[in-house]
């Protein structure tokens, strides 16, 4: 599929939950947020059933997020679902890893590729600072659990603009990741109430025009941009017929989305 400005998109970025074990700084208030009541959250059979239309569509790489994907009960089936509805797409999860070492195993053998842990500290105070009350060494155990399992590791950091890369607590993440084999993704820290900024010196979010993905948000929403207002709601009695439309809704670039927290999108 290619949008109204030439991008192929081929890459989709599916909620599976807006609940989450953490309440972290960058990703929505101490309090929290409303959330999407449980009747209105999508099914395992339904989110199969877009990710099969994507998948005939051309989408190549399906990627879980939340909220945090492993607090949705039954999830390591849901895996074997997308898997069976979409066999050749590369399949990938973004976790805070807390919960993924008794699981992490299980997620391979069902298909399951990939995955980015994130991970801003590996000092356990700031850590439990960063996620209100995480708990460092359950997400280096996911870590450890998900590259014994044989899953692609990447760490992901949020980095404010003016961190310098030889700001200690960065390169010892750096190092960390380095030492263990897997990849390392600075993400420039953002605020989805705000227009969006280009930034080259961070690994994400990508440049707009460089955009390849769409998202699908639990309670059953097309979503072309991050940054954007822009919802279409799935049809399922035609699913093809809304990807093409969040597709063609897709803007040059994002700007402004009118609310900050980003549980109920992913990331």
């Amino acid at each position: 599929m290619y949008d109204s400005f030439g991008r192929l998109i081929r890459y989709l970025r599916i909620s599976v939950t807006d609940r989450c074990n953490q309440r972290c700084v960058y990703c929505m208030p101490p309090e929290g947020i409303p959330l999407i009541p449980h009747s209105d959250v999508l099914s395992f059979e339904s989110i199969a059933a877009v990710a099969a239309a994507a998948y005939r569509k051309g989408i190549g790489k399906i990627r879980f997020t939340g909220g945090e994907p492993l607090v949705r009960k039954g999830f390591p089936e849901l895996v074997s679902l997308v898997r069976a509805a979409a066999p050749d797409t590369l399949l990938a999860m973004t976790t805070n890893g807390t919960l993924l070492a008794p699981l992490a195993a299980d997620l391979r053998r069902r298909g399951l590729e990939s995955v980015n842990i994130s991970l801003d500290s590996l000092d356990p105070d700031r850590y439990a600072a960063i996620t209100r009350g995480g708990v460092l060494a359950d997400a280096v155990a996911g870590i450890e659990a998900a590259l014994s399992a044989g899953l692609r590791v990447k760490l992901n950091a949020v980095v404010a603009a003016d961190i310098q890369e030889d700001d200690p607590g960065l390169v010892a993440l750096m190092r960390f990741a380095e030492d263990r084999g897997a990849a390392f993704q600075r993400i420039r820290q953002y605020r989805l109430d705000e227009p969006k900024e280009d930034d080259l010196r961070f690994e994400r979010p990508p440049p707009c025009a460089a955009c390849d993905r769409i998202r699908l948000s639990a309670d059953g929403y097309l979503q072309p941009c991050l940054h954007s207002d822009i919802r279409v709601k799935v049809d399922f009695g035609s699913i093809e017929a809304s990807l093409d439309q969040c597709v063609r809704a897709k803007p040059e670039r994002g700007f402004i989305r009118s609310i900050h927290a980003v549980n109920t999108i992913g990331g």
